[in-house]
């Protein structure tokens, strides 16, 4: 990888990066604790948020592994292992890496991971 391909690299998943944080800003009212005062709110309502709780409490989680995995590659960019598989150490397809910045398996490792 050459050094202005890890330039553009890290802008992209810097990119990424500040979306998801800014996502999960904006998602903070949708993870605080439902209210349970039934004078207020009935109780299909209150299961409504619940559930809108839980869901957004999924996207959280979900965010939290995407800024994991971003984590990751930076590590790998620093390490010079970026665009390598972490199983088979041959080097990760451009388009896929093109889609996902922070993908870590070739096709083919990542379809055998799939089968088991």
């Amino acid at each position: 990888m050459t050094p202005e391909e890890k330039i553009i690299t890290r802008e992209h998943l810097g990119l990424l990066k500040t979306e998801l944080l800014a996502e999960k800003e904006a998602a903070k009212e949708d993870l605080a604790p439902v209210e349970l005062d039934q004078a207020r709110v009935g109780r299909l309502s209150r299961m409504d948020s619940m559930q809108q709780q839980a869901m957004a409490q999924e996207l959280d989680r979900r965010r939290d592994t995407q800024l994991k995995r971003i984590e990751g590659a930076y590590l790998r960019l620093d390490n010079d292992t970026y665009g390598q598989c972490a199983t088979c150490g041959k080097a990760i397809e451009g388009a896929r890496l093109e889609f996902d910045p922070t993908v870590f398996f070739c096709q083919v490792c990542a379809s055998k991971a799939e089968r088991r």
